[in-house]
């Protein structure tokens, strides 16, 4: 885990299961602070597949994912809203696939920290073609709180209504965009 630096943006990274309002959330927190924010690669890439995946797509999409990022980030976004990142893939490709390519952890360890926003599964469940096995939030959730715990990473679980979530949100971004 690299920590952030000085100069570096605050880079806030929605994540959580599927349907669970990280999407809207980051939307929300970008216009609010008037800056950009690294859309979801999956969705898009999940659509150019027909969607079906297999682990070899898992290191695409992670990459993918990183662009994105990374461009918001050369162009000086700050702070840097993130709509998930490689945590996710990892996530991901070991619930789906039982294993998780080296690539992907290694994105994972690149990229600096600031904090992690966890989406509770307190918002409805939709099915829109991607999202799968609505039966188990309870469980995908488990995994990303655990995996957040596990490696350390600094996070705030979110829940509520979306004005509740941005002013749990807006009080992380401001605090540290102040220290």
């Amino acid at each position: 885990m690299i920590e952030r630096r000085a100069d570096a943006p605050v880079r806030i990274v929605l994540t959580g299961s599927e349907c669970t309002g990280k999407s809207t959330l980051a939307k929300a927190l970008a216009e609010h602070y008037g800056v950009g924010f690294a859309r979801e690669y999956l969705r898009e890439y999940f659509e150019k597949a027909g969607g079906r995946l297999c682990i070899d797509d898992t290191v695409p999409i992670a990459e993918g994912q990183l662009q994105r990022e990374t461009l918001l980030e050369q162009r000086g976004s700050n702070p840097l809203i993130c709509d998930t990142d490689a945590l996710s893939s990892v996530i991901y490709a070991n619930h789906y696939f039982g294993s998780c390519p080296q690539r992907i952890e290694a994105i994972l360890a690149s990229r600096p920290r600031t904090h992690y926003l966890l989406c509770h599964i307190d918002v409805p469940w939709r099915a829109d073609g991607q999202r799968d096995r609505p039966e188990q939030r309870e469980h995908m959730h488990g995994l990303f709180a655990s995996e957040l715990d596990r490696r350390g990473f600094a996070h705030t679980r979110v829940r509520g209504s979306l004005a509740q979530r941005m002013a749990t949100a807006m009080g992380i971004v401001d605090r540290l965009l102040s220290a």
